[in-house]
């Protein structure tokens, strides 16, 4: 019986695609020699590349009409036999419904936050996982895999490793924390000034200097913590996302939020401290198949107010929750993370 040919529908956003790995990698283990053309948005080709999981990516620019007509066109080419949408948003379901793929798979209403999609699906999956990775594994075992979730390895282009460590030699280091302070929702971010107080708390405890990392549209937030920094002097940074993925996998630790880069470190074992808001770090938080360190110890830590209510409404300021983590709390869980891996 020949393998099958799988759509697999992610476009995107970075920890979102970081957390669609181990449950695509769970169907490439159940699978090893079937078709797997991941559809995705230009900007996070790289990423997807670097999973390895995927024998072609699809690209496509939904706010598109052309690109969309043509993403359709060649899916209804493809005659594939089953497609998985691990996003459960309109356009992401409505690519394999209209592209004519008979089974599609995707989330029934109770994991779906823009109503009537399921209605697209012929498979709806009610999810008992609550990590949004393993709810994506659900999905995968409603396809086949074996297995929902698999180990992933990420591959880090060497020159980019190696542009990486030239870069903070001129800068006299090798030895260095990421913070990532920033992210799509404000609410959901700790403020710049306690990040730049965390900065200057590492670098005079702890002799290791911070790289603020930080995306587009992000500046004014990079400014704020260099500024409150003061003479710990961050070296900032806006690389490309494979100078990235150097940075962080070579990183002592990161310090962030519930954004990507902070999900894209911990997928290429670097260890993190997690701050939490609203978002629930039980279905959004650090993720590994394996989740323990060699010596039993949990390899991340998650810092969230035990006040801490709930909640995926955006907002433009720190959510009150936030505010109650001090920085001398997540100094001393960065403490802990460097002196139990020296």
């Amino acid at each position: 019986m020949p393998e099958p040919r799988f759509l697999i529908v992610r476009l995107g956003s970075l920890g979102d695609i970081v957390h669609t790995f181990p449950a695509v990698s769970g169907l490439r283990e159940s699978f090893p020699k079937a078709q797997i053309v991941w559809l995705t948005h230009p900007r996070w080709k790289p990423l997807v590349e670097s999973s390895g999981l995927a024998t072609e990516i699809w690209e496509t620019e939904t706010r598109s009409s052309q690109s969309l007509r043509e993403i359709i066109t060649r899916i209804r080419k493809g005659r594939f036999e089953e497609a998985i949408d691990y996003q459960g948003l309109w356009k992401s379901a409505a690519l394999p419904f209209f592209g004519g793929v008979s089974r599609r798979i995707g989330f029934s209403s109770q994991a779906i936050r823009e109503f009537g999609v399921p209605i697209l699906y012929t498979d709806r999956v009610r999810c008992t996982q609550t990590h949004i990775a393993g709810q994506n594994g659900e999905l995968s075992q409603r396809a086949g895999a074996r297995n929902g979730v698999a180990p992933v390895a990420l591959a880090v282009p060497t020159i980019q490793e190696v542009f990486v460590l030239q870069l903070l030699r001129g800068f006299g280091f090798e030895r260095y924390v990421v913070l990532s302070p920033a992210g799509g929702w404000r609410s959901k971010c700790w403020p710049p000034d306690r990040y730049g107080a965390l900065c200057r708390k590492i670098r005079d405890n702890l002799g290791i200097r911070c790289v603020l990392n930080y995306g587009p549209g992000e500046d004014d937030v990079a400014a704020a913590v260099k500024a409150a920094s003061r003479d710990a002097d961050p070296i900032p940074y806006n690389g490309s996302l494979s100078q990235l993925m150097a940075l962080l996998r070579n990183a002592v630790c990161i310090v962030g939020g519930d954004t990507g880069p902070l999900h894209l470190a911990v997928a290429l074992g670097t260890p993190a401290v997690a701050i939490f808001g609203p978002t629930d770090p039980a279905r959004n938080g650090p993720y590994r198949t394996g989740d323990r360190s060699g010596d039993d110890s949990p390899i991340d830590v998650v810092l969230r107010s035990p006040h801490a209510a709930t909640t995926y409404k955006r907002g433009d300021q720190p959510a009150t929750s936030i505010l109650e983590i001090d920085v001398d709390t997540v100094f001393d869980a960065v403490r802990r993370q460097i002196e139990v891996r020296q």
